[in-house]
């Protein structure tokens, strides 16, 4: 991908298509999933998991391309750099995440592995049990990051599942030199406290390059080994120039230099499917730091985000989310960023 364009945040991550299904307790209990977690599994266990399933809705996904369709939702500009293969659900993949306006124009991979997908399991309490076969999608590489792009987007976003996977550890190398090259920010997501605990050392290597750090408490503590969201971000906002702790229902902790800021959750809601709330409060959260907003404006916009998306079941926005901003007074300047 070649461009003239300007980018708020260039996302590279797992491009995924989402299967996403209501399930109980005890189904997660026969499919032996440990709940509230994501685990990777092989083509022949995704089968099975999915033929136990019931009806469900396939959307593409993957946590760092729902980041950019949120930046696009609020009015950014976003790119995004992932994998797919010439498939059918690699075709779904690339029409849905371009439909919401998100550049996107990385090759498919020719025949051989298969397009990624997700098992998204959504029990009655909202949280959400997911089961991952990687496909082709681990295996972005070095040739599919374009510096070009790179180098026109205030922020580099890597999502934390790549980080560990050896087919991507060149592309993460690669985008990250392309960034500092052009003077641009990097910013990571640890996505998971399980996959954090079994790729520690590759987190805490990634961490000194990276000027942004979003987390939840969970993931924040497993890297950290504190037991405190409040202890955590005070450890890792001494690595990091800006660092984000989301802690549920009690809001999230925000943190820059010697400024820390409490942010609580985007209002009331009723919360049905908590997939993607992560992936939309880094949305926010990005945009504000693109555009140089003040960090209570930076989380509050991640926040809103966020609050949208668990109040339906999916991981993307289903409201014009520049639309509710302005609406709590959070509107953001069109400018290009420079």
């Amino acid at each position: 991908m070649t461009t003239s364009r300007s980018f708020d945040v260039t996302a590279l991550g797992n491009a995924i298509v989402d299967v996403l299904v209501h399930c109980d307790d005890a189904l997660l209990d026969k499919l032996d999933l440990d709940k509230s977690t994501m685990s990777l599994v092989d083509a022949t266990r995704a089968e099975e998991i999915y033929g136990a399933l019931g009806p469900g809705i396939e959307i593409s996904g993957g946590s760092a391309a729902n980041t950019a369709t949120g930046i696009a939702s609020l009015g950014g500009r976003a790119a995004f750099i992932g994998k797919v293969a010439d498939d059918e659900l690699g075709g779904i993949f690339g029409h849905d995440l371009r439909a919401t306006g998100v550049a996107y124009d990385v090759p498919a991979a020719p025949a051989g592995a298969d397009t990624a997908r997700c098992l998204v399991m959504v029990t009655p309490d909202a949280q959400r049990t997911m089961a991952t076969h990687l496909g082709v999608a681990g295996s972005v590489a070095e040739a599919d990051i374009d510096p070009v792009v790179i180098a026109a987007s205030e922020i580099l976003f890597i999502e934390g599942y790549l980080v560990g996977l050896p087919g991507a550890a060149a592309a993460i190398a690669a985008a990250v030199r392309a960034a500092r090259r052009a003077g641009r920010r990097v910013a990571l997501t640890l996505s998971d406290a399980g996959w954090v605990a079994a790729r520690r050392d590759a987190f805490r290597t990634l961490v000194g390059d990276v000027d942004i750090l979003v987390a939840n408490e969970a993931e924040a503590c497993e890297l950290t080994r504190c037991r405190r969201a409040e202890a955590a971000l005070e450890t890792l906002a001494g690595r990091c120039a800006a660092v984000a702790v989301t802690c549920s229902e009690r809001g999230a902790l925000l943190g820059a230099g010697a400024e820390t800021v409490a942010v609580p959750v985007g209002g009331n809601v009723d919360v049905v499917d908590t997939t993607g709330a992560g992936d939309l409060f880094a949305a926010g959260f990005l945009l504000g730091l693109a555009r140089r907003r003040p960090l209570a404006d930076c989380g509050r916009l991640g926040a809103l985000a966020a609050a949208e998306v668990i109040s339906h079941l999916g991981a993307r926005p289903e409201r014009n989310l520049a639309e509710l901003a302005a609406a709590a007074g959070l509107q953001l300047a069109p400018e290009s960023p420079g």
